[in-house]
């Protein structure tokens, strides 16, 4: 994210009016889908995974892959700068959780178990993201 992006801000009330109970559940609660119940877990369609609460693009299918845990798993984001990380210890655990760096929506965590080049396993929830399919146009 460029310093010219603006931080998107609401109230509560305008994320509930916007997000589905579901959404706003995991992006604005910090809560997590049941493993292997989220729509993009087995989704093999070329295209790009948006923040479903403000549309920044994070994650592209040329980085995804199948890590067995039952969430959407990519190796790296679109953009660094579209994600932000901090550390996370709830649950009695040291994890660290991403989010969406324009409208802070929580969309996982990401650990150091991921396939080459990175070696990270950003592990994002379905309800967190919006899919755009690949068109042919950039």
């Amino acid at each position: 994210m460029t310093d010219s992006t603006k931080k998107i801000q609401k109230t509560e009330e305008e994320w509930q009016d916007e997000l589905t109970s579901e959404q706003y559940r995991v992006t604005r609660m910090k809560g997590t889908e049941r493993p292997f119940s989220g729509e993009y877990n087995d989704n093999k369609e070329e295209g790009i995974y948006r923040c479903v609460a403000c549309g920044t693009p994070l994650f592209s299918s040329e980085s995804k892959y199948d890590s067995g845990t039952g969430w959407p798993s990519f190796w790296e984001p679109v953009d660094a700068d579209n994600v932000e990380t901090e550390e996370d210890r709830m649950l009695f655990m040291r994890r660290t959780e991403v989010h969406c760096a324009t409208c802070g929506a929580h969309q996982g965590h990401v650990f150091e178990d991921g396939p080459q080049p990175t070696g990270l396993r950003y592990c994002i929830n379905s309800a967190a993201l919006r899919f755009d399919p690949e068109t042919g146009q950039k």
